[in-house]
């Protein structure tokens, strides 16, 4: 390998990613803060948080892929510096996300109704359906701020969604400690006051990036767009064409961890505690990940934008190197952590030693995360986005989802059977991903 041809694109994904690492990190310690403030409250409020949030992340990630479609649109259009045109982009796409946040709320909604058939503990559903229904409330919001962040994104300019995300969670994180033990006169709420927590943060967020975008002088050229263009079908069109196929990769993925913690709850409320625990961690690696995913997707359709489809690959792969070394850098801390991890969250004995067993098959799907991380996203940026729709079929529900459940339950495996789906899953897609990228790419190039 030749490292001087990649050298300008790893300085370039680096001066695009770094930020939104970032502010992907403040989403990692939130996530953190949440379940160490909700797991020292009590060990059943923290497998009922962790029943709702897997639930609930399935959702958001959906309505996050869907609003992914908006960069690749948004990043040709700067690359011809067609300033009005990504103002009308975005009108459009706060109109057809705001359709996606409803259609997810009446979805969540219904499912509501039926979450005592899910086969949970019932101890936990007195503190389930309470946070679940404020986490319902906030979806709308998520979407909207999706859509600015995917059109600050798209121009490069990751820093702005960088601090409003790290204000955001600190917001949300002051919230939690206070609603959640009940400090300064307010009432001890625990779970339910993380719930209110995260929802007045979703909601500041979005109101902070609306007044910038309305207000910045930076923003004012796509303002401008912005303001004197209509909703229109042809951007109505493209951003459903692109949005709905990388939605549902990005939500079959999540649906194999959502599906598989409803497995776990099978098992027992330590089991699904363990769960939260582990996800909560995976989550430096993932969030890092998709924040350099992310920054491989702009610079991938600024290039497709100006047809130049051999710096295309070229990005992919400087990405896919970064995403490696930063994969190793996880697995090693995760493997140093593995023995006092559990403790941050809670002092359950027990819960702290699934933790343990579970931290190895961590490590052993970290490379495969990151590699389908950067090949969804190679491909999103060429808007080639059909394809990963049958890819993540064939990788979460033919393979992974069935091999959790003959592990967890058939072979009898308990908590690390279900969890063997992750490994398998997560390597399979991310083989098919790269193997589609390369087909592609080869082809428009000839």
């Amino acid at each position: 390998m030749n490292i001087d041809i990649y050298k300008s694109h790893y300085k370039q994904l680096l001066y695009l990613g770094i930020p939104i690492m970032l502010g992907q990190l403040g989403i990692i310690v939130l996530g953190f803060a949440d379940t160490m403030m909700i797991g020292h409250h009590t060990t059943e409020e923290l497998a009922a948080a962790s029943f709702t949030n897997n639930i609930f992340t399935l959702a958001i990630i959906f309505g996050t892929g869907f609003s992914y479609g908006l960069t690749p649109v948004i990043g040709e259009l700067f690359g011809r510096n067609n300033t009005g045109g990504i103002g009308r982009v975005l009108r459009n796409s706060l109109f057809a996300n705001s359709l996606i946040a409803i259609a997810l709320t009446i979805i969540m909604g219904t499912l509501y109704f039926y979450i005592d058939r899910l086969g949970q503990p019932t101890e936990l559903l007195p503190f389930i359906r309470p946070y679940y229904i404020v986490l319902l409330i906030s979806l709308i919001f998520v979407m909207l701020f999706n859509s600015f962040k995917q059109f600050a994104d798209g121009i490069t300019d990751t820093r702005t969604s960088m601090w409003i995300l790290i204000g955001g969670n600190i917001l949300n994180i002051i919230g939690n400690y206070i609603l959640i033990y009940g400090k300064l006169g307010f009432p001890e709420l625990g779970l339910l006051g993380a719930g209110l927590s995260t929802l007045f943060s979703r909601i500041v967020m979005l109101a902070v990036f609306i007044f910038l975008f309305f207000f910045s002088a930076r923003y004012h050229p796509y303002f401008e767009g912005f303001k004197q263009s209509k909703l229109n079908r042809p951007d109505f069109k493209r951003l459903n064409a692109l949005g709905w196929p990388v939605g549902l990769q990005m939500g079959m993925e999540t649906a194999s961890f959502s599906l598989s913690a409803i497995m776990i709850g099978w098992l027992g409320s330590m089991e699904l505690a363990a769960h939260q625990i582990v996800v909560t961690v995976s989550t430096i690696g993932y969030m890092i990940y998709y924040g350099m995913g992310a920054a491989i997707a702009i610079r991938v359709s600024n290039f497709k934008g100006q047809k130049d489809m051999k710096n295309v690959r070229r990005t992919a792969n400087a990405g896919f190197h970064i995403i490696t070394t930063l994969a190793i850098i996880a697995s090693l801390l995760f493997y140093s952590l593995r023995n006092t991890m559990g403790g941050w969250f809670t002092d359950n004995i027990e819960v702290n030693k699934l933790v343990t067993m579970l931290v190895p098959l961590l490590i052993a799907y970290q490379l495969g995360d990151g590699m389908q991380i950067t090949f969804a996203n190679a491909l999103r940026g060429i808007s080639d986005v059909k394809p990963m729709m049958v890819i993540a079929f064939i990788a979460y529900f033919i393979i992974a989802l069935p091999v959790g459940y003959l592990c967890g339950f058939v072979f009898g495996w308990g908590l690390s059977g279900v969890w063997m789906a992750f490994p398998f899953g997560l390597f399979s897609a991310g083989i098919l991903l790269y193997m589609r990228f390369k087909k592609k790419t080869q082809k428009i190039i000839l």
